[in-house]
């Protein structure tokens, strides 16, 4: 096995390297991993500046990461992968390559898939383009598919961890449940019974997450514009971490992106109690990504900060736990 890296930074639960995430992934031990959370670049039909790869090599790149993924996960273990859709180059037809990606590493790498997710993001703007704007002939792409993979038939998982809030009429049922509700068979054939009505804290969640990307004026991207930067362009909304780092992993769980970008899945887990490793290729996005870490913003301090983890050779910075600032979570999904 080989050795890693000094990592450019540090925190108090976490490590984040500069580097070739599949060189990297060969300096992790056998199973040490509690969960692999991504969101690699997608398959475009265009070349952007986060270094997404064609379209025609993409599920072969992406597969390429699979056999150290699988070896440094534990049995319990899970890996969640963010998969945007596309369109076929110059033609009105979706790109398959994202099923392609499921269906390969099931049938030929072993993988099970425990559960499809889709994270529908409200938000977000019409394309493509020319098929939504121009020729309206078809309606925009809103949904990432999301795949959660397992090892073993049982990976680490509870649902009572991402409990939703219960409806209105939900509520009025629990207040009253003899005024709203009598068990009956409905005419599906299912019998409801009065444990229906029962408390439980909040909903199950669907697995359809409704997630809005609206960034705008957090700390990083004010951090980013006092450094004089441009911040990270495909940014991970933090509830999308959230909501799997809760459901799959326990405090003191190693939480690992293989592909970090501008690490918010570290600044989630780090909040949760959750020890973490980042991957990166490209230093500028990691350096900038320590900006979620602090809670000074004083001009100098920032671009300093920056600069030192942006410079050719810089390793090792350790951000003090008396600077993190803590990612304050809302509401869950």
């Amino acid at each position: 096995m080989k050795s890693l890296p000094d990592p450019l930074y540090r925190t108090h639960h976490g490590v984040a390297y500069v580097g070739d995430a599949l060189e990297l992934l060969q300096g992790l031990p056998d199973e040490s991993i509690d969960l692999v959370l991504t969101s690699p670049p997608f398959a475009l039909q265009r070349r952007k500046e986060f270094g997404n790869v064609d379209q025609d090599a993409y599920v072969d790149w992406i597969l390429s990461f699979s056999a150290e993924v699988k070896r440094v996960l534990k049995n319990t273990g899970s890996f969640v992968l963010d998969l945007g859709g596309a369109y076929r180059k110059g033609r009105p037809v979706r790109s398959l390559y994202n099923y392609r990606v499921l269906i390969r590493m099931c049938d030929e790498l072993g993988w099970n898939l425990a559960e499809e997710f889709f994270w529908f993001n409200p938000s977000k703007l019409p394309s493509p383009i020319e098929w939504v704007n121009k020729r309206k002939i078809r309606a925009k792409d809103a949904v990432n598919t999301v795949w959660w993979f397992s090892k073993i038939d049982n990976p680490k998982a509870d649902i009572t961890k991402v409990l939703t809030p219960y409806s209105e009429r939900m509520k009025l049922l629990l207040q009253n449940s003899k005024k709203y509700y009598s068990p009956k068979k409905r005419p599906s054939g299912h019998n409801i019974s009065d444990r229906f009505a029962e408390d439980n804290g909040g909903a199950i969640p669907p697995n359809l997450l409704q997630v809005p990307n609206t960034e705008s004026n957090s700390q990083y991207l004010r951090c980013c514009q006092i450094a004089g930067i441009t911040g990270h362009p495909a940014r991970f909304p933090e509830k999308i971490p959230e909501f799997f780092i809760r459901f799959l992993t326990d405090v003191g769980d190693t939480v690992l992106d293989i592909f970090a970008g501008s690490n918010t899945t570290g600044a989630v887990a780090e909040t949760l109690g959750r020890n973490w490793i980042a991957f990166e290729i490209d230093q500028s996005y990691l350096a900038a990504s320590a900006f979620r870490f602090i809670n000074r913003f004083e001009k100098e301090m920032v671009k300093s900060l920056y600069d030192n983890l942006s410079a050719s050779g810089a390793r090792g910075f350790v951000i003090p736990q008396e600077v993190v600032q803590p990612y304050l979570f809302e509401e869950m999904i």
